[in-house]
């Protein structure tokens, strides 16, 4: 296949199986599963940033000291945007999303207002997602799928946790299917755009990728392991860990038999 119809297949491949696990997550009850996909997530994410996505910024740059520069400003910026509430992720069990039943005395229905934040930042958030993965796979096919592999493992729970939103939101169990679904196709919008985009400016293409390894770095550091800590039991750290190298060896695994 050409890399434009990777990117294609792999944006809507990836979004569309986020949403439909998310939904078969949330509508049989399965949200104690989350933990464990966050932890599998977490070494997906850093597996893919350490072992595929910097060092072939790396190979692939002139300069190391701009893609470290560049990862660094990713960093920065991506704590401003969720400063700002743009990026929105719900993985936390103590997270809105996870307590419809505990705020039973309160409006249930906010007549929407969460559930529009929500879209909107999701939106957004899958349209940078479509841009790490046009990038990656622009650099290296390998490098493009054990990309999207790793978005797709942090985008199930997420995902989970935007369905319950939008149900304790006000919106029905279809609309709140609808509305995801609609939402993950800005990934393939962006994915798209930045296939057209970076055409003709290959020499971005290592600053773009230190950029999408700082969004993941940012994501499983800042975002997912925090969440983490709130289990402090023995057997939970023994899991949590156990999944994380499960999450980095898969990634591991998929490059070891991509390069055979």
């Amino acid at each position: 296949m050409s890399v434009l119809s990777w990117i294609i297949v792999a944006s809507l491949f990836g979004g569309a199986l986020s949403v439909l696990c998310a939904a078969v997550f949330a509508l049989n009850a399965r949200t104690h599963w989350i933990g464990m996909l966050v932890s599998y997530a977490i070494g997906a994410l850093l597996g893919a940033v350490f072992l595929d996505i910097l060092p072939e910024a790396i190979d692939q740059a002139a300069n190391t000291t701009a893609v470290s520069g560049a990862v660094l400003i990713g960093i920065l910026l991506f704590f401003t945007l969720e400063k700002v509430l743009i990026w929105r992720h719900c993985h936390h069990d103590h997270c809105e999303a996870h307590e419809p039943h505990e705020q039973a005395g309160h409006d249930h229905h906010d007549h929407g207002r969460s559930g529009t934040m929500l879209i909107i930042g999701d939106t957004f958030h899958n349209f940078v997602d479509g841009i790490i993965i046009a990038a990656a796979f622009m650099a290296d096919i390998h490098l493009g799928v054990v990309t999207a592999l790793a978005i797709i493992a942090h985008e199930i729970p997420q995902e989970v946790g935007d369905f319950l939103i939008l149900l304790h939101s006000g919106y029905s169990k279809l609309r709140a299917f609808q509305l995801n679904l609609i939402s993950s196709l800005a990934t393939l919008v962006g994915g798209v755009l930045a296939y057209y985009a970076l055409q003709g400016l290959q020499s971005w293409t290592p600053y773009i990728l230190a950029l999408s390894a700082a969004s993941m770095i940012y994501i499983a550091v800042a975002d997912l392991i925090p969440g983490l800590h709130k289990r402090t039991q023995l057997r939970d750290t023994v899991q949590q860990v156990v999944l994380i190298a499960l999450g980095v060896a898969t990634v591991g695994l998929t490059g070891y038999f991509a390069g055979v």
